[in-house]
């Protein structure tokens, strides 16, 4: 029998990444405390840094949302 996967929160990886870059624990320490891979909590922290400009600039990330939105709708309407 497979072994099922693990969903985390949202919330729960921002806390371990948080955790991570105010260097309270390693990134071993962090992964083996929360028995999760140290490879994913490197994922999360890649992903965490590379979307951080998006939280400290919100409206411009609501703005290009409704641009693709507007644009795949027009596309809906041409088919």
């Amino acid at each position: 029998m497979s072994k099922k996967r693990t969903k985390y929160t949202s919330t729960f990886k921002t806390k371990l990444v948080l955790e991570l870059l105010q260097n309270k624990s390693t990134l071993v320490q962090i992964a083996s405390k929360h028995n999760i891979l140290s490879q994913n909590l490197q994922n999360w922290k890649k992903t965490f840094l590379a979307n951080a400009e998006i939280a400290m600039e919100p409206s411009k990330a609501v703005k290009e949302y409704k641009e693709e939105l507007i644009k795949s709708q027009k596309q809906n309407e041409r088919l």
